[in-house]
């Protein structure tokens, strides 16, 4: 061990899941009276040790969050410094090597990737990316010099504008670590570009956890009458078209989001029917003009951000899937999704099946959706598992 650490000491059975392989370590999980949290400066290098003595693994602290240790190392001559940024970063990348087509994706993943905290997109040849905790953020020189070293991108800019980071008490911000970061970023999603402001765009830009569930819900597409609700920059709606959809309506609040759909679609010779307006409100309408569609794209914003807010969004998306599913045509899909990691999946599954069986439909589900491969899934980790989703069809007579 590295005796310029501090050694915290757990509370007796506190390892139990850190030994399965967790990363995380809980203030409460913490012997204070034997090693004090108080002192530490947040983002300290910290050695976990049980209530033995036994080595856990290092990581780095935070006093004032919740989640006073990440683990970063089980390796006790670990230390979090330029080559282990380095190492971690060329690991991550050449992961990604084996999945990608063309350089636009997700390349760090948080946890998933042994760099809790840090997450980071290509969009060609310019980075974007974000840090939500005190350990990342006191090291960022040395994050930006193995970006810059291992993948030399023309800009890097660091969209740390997140909620989360006030947990960890850092401030918002949006930085450009270094280069000449566009205005606009480029997507390219199996062959369709996409413009987006980045100005008006949310989290890092694009979201590159829903580009395998857009491929698979473009083969249902063909010659269909396409509905995409909280479309954001159009990734589902425009890849619909281009997969050869009659029409696509895609329908979403923000004025900076239909804008970069309207640029996009133009690209792309693509006719899309752009709809601002607040969705609920819309679906409202539609059902009062008896339209229909054959194929209801439904990919709201997280409802469920902390635990306590479940119950609230269980009630969300039911209103949300009732009045998707009533504009479903008979034998025509709903694609549903829920970014909640506090929706758990069977509970999502049941709200939706639940909401389809109040308005007299019946589901047949033939897929179950999941973040790209590009977001992997820590095994002990159920938090870096987020995303699920379903592609039902919709029959009028339940059986």
């Amino acid at each position: 061990m590295t005796s310029s650490r501090q050694r915290l000491q757990l509370k007796a059975r506190s390892d139990k899941r850190l030994r399965a392989g967790h990363l995380w370590v809980f203030s409460n999980e913490i012997d204070t009276s034997k090693t004090p949290l108080s002192g530490l400066d947040a983002g300290a290098e910290v050695e976990v040790v049980n209530a033995d003595g036994r080595w856990i693994g290092m990581g780095y602290a935070n006093p004032a969050s919740l989640i006073a240790v990440r683990l970063v190392s089980r390796e006790p001559k670990s230390a979090i410094n330029g080559n282990f940024f380095t190492r971690r970063l060329e690991q991550a990348v050449t992961a990604r090597s084996k999945i990608h087509v063309g350089p636009y994706g997700r390349l760090v993943f948080g946890d998933s990737d042994g760099l809790p905290g840090l997450v980071l997109d290509r969009y060609g040849d310019h980075l974007v990316g974000q840090i939500t905790t005190a350990g990342m953020d006191s090291r960022r020189p040395l994050i930006d010099a193995a970006i810059e070293k291992i993948l030399k991108p023309k800009s890097l800019t660091w969209r740390n504008d997140t909620a989360m980071r006030s947990l960890e008490g850092l401030p918002k911000e949006v930085v450009v670590a270094f280069g000449d970061a566009p205005e606009t970023l480029e997507v390219i999603e199996a062959g369709t570009r996409f413009e987006v402001d980045f100005h008006s765009s949310q989290k890092t830009g694009w979201f590159y956890d829903q580009t395998d569930n857009r491929t698979r819900m473009s083969a249902l597409c063909h010659d269909a009458r396409v509905l995409d609700l909280f479309s954001y920059a159009g990734g589902w709606g425009l890849r619909a078209l281009a997969a050869g959809a009659k029409s696509a309506t895609l329908v979403d609040s923000a004025s900076g989001a239909c804008q970069s759909v309207a640029r996009s679609a133009e690209a792309n010779s693509l006719q899309a029917d752009i709809v601002e307006s607040d969705v609920f409100a819309f679906l409202e309408n539609a059902l009062a003009e008896k339209r229909r569609f054959d194929v209801v794209v439904v990919d709201p914003p997280a409802f469920a951000k902390r635990k306590k807010d479940v119950a609230a969004a269980r009630r969300a998306y039911r209103k949300l899937n009732e009045q998707a599913i009533r504009l479903v045509e008979p034998g025509g899909y709903l694609v549903s999704c829920s970014c909640s990691y506090h929706m758990f999946e069977d509970s999502f599954y049941e709200t939706v099946s639940g909401a389809a069986r109040h308005v007299d439909r019946g589901l047949q589900i033939i897929a179950r959706l999941e973040q790209s491969r590009d977001h992997p899934v820590h095994p002990a980790i159920a938090e870096t598992r987020y995303l699920k989703g379903l592609v039902a069809r919709v029959i009028y007579n339940d059986f």
